[in-house]
């Protein structure tokens, strides 16, 4: 039995991720941002006990070291960490370059990176050193994005601060490895959600024919984080179909 935090948990591969946790006979800490009821519903799909709820927004840098200190209380300890809180493209974010003002490209550009990028870097910073000072091996595995290759020219923000957090982690498998600590990235394309509806031109971009499922990105959290990966650290898998092959 594992201690695990999944941020941004409340809803869509989040949620998957914590479920699959849970169906292992792990115990969970589901972060929210502000959906604190989408959350519970969470918690209410987990098998097993023992689970709980942390909340926080993590551009905010003293909240994201609070989420980890009450996962730290609420589980008595923490074993993995997987950044999965991002602010998703959608309908209120789309920053286009040629459309956007320079105002709203700014906001965009600072909410994005703050929640996605550094968010995620000081929830890993004070999730380290819980780890190191305990003198215990550990796993984190980042949610990154295929547009980091493919590009979001709609999303630019996103597109950046995914493949920055990508690269972080890479940055962090080499740092954390004398503490026998395992980084690694999962990089998804198009994935099927309650807030992302797949429409033709989005199942003809992967030769199967579809998009991808929670789920399956879930099955490869799960495989990356287990001790038995632990010499896949530093790497960033791609989870997107063969719609983008580099």
């Amino acid at each position: 039995m594992r201690r695990i935090l999944v941020t941004g948990a409340s809803r869509g591969i989040g949620r998957a991720i914590a479920v699959a946790f849970a169906a292992r006979g792990d115990r969970v800490a589901v972060h929210y941002g502000s959906a604190r009821d989408e959350a519970a519903k969470t918690l209410e799909r987990l098998g097993g006990t023992g689970h709980a709820i942390v909340g926080g927004d993590l551009a905010d840098p003293g909240q994201a070291r609070e989420v980890v200190d009450a996962a730290v209380r609420e589980l008595g300890a923490l074993d993995v960490l997987v950044n999965n809180a991002a602010v998703a493209p959608g309908p209120g974010n789309r920053h286009a370059i040629a459309t956007t003002s320079y105002e709203d490209w700014q906001h965009q550009w600072r909410h994005t990176v703050d929640v996605d990028l550094l968010g995620a870097a000081n929830v890993t910073y004070t999730f380290a050193h819980h780890l190191i000072d305990r003198g215990a091996p550990g796993s984190i595995v980042n949610v990154g994005s295929r547009g980091a290759y493919r590009g979001e020219p709609d999303y630019p923000a996103y597109g950046a601060a995914k493949a920055a957090l990508q690269a972080f982690g890479q940055s962090m498998a080499i740092a954390l490895a004398p503490h026998d600590i395992a980084v690694t990235s999962v990089a998804p394309g198009f994935i099927a959600t309650e807030r992302q509806q797949v429409g033709d031109a989005v199942r003809q971009q992967s030769p199967f024919g579809r998009a991808g499922t929670p789920e399956e990105v879930a099955a490869a959290v799960l495989h990356l984080s287990s001790p038995e990966a632990l010499w896949s650290s530093g790497a960033v898998l791609d989870l997107n179909g063969a719609s983008y092959l580099r």
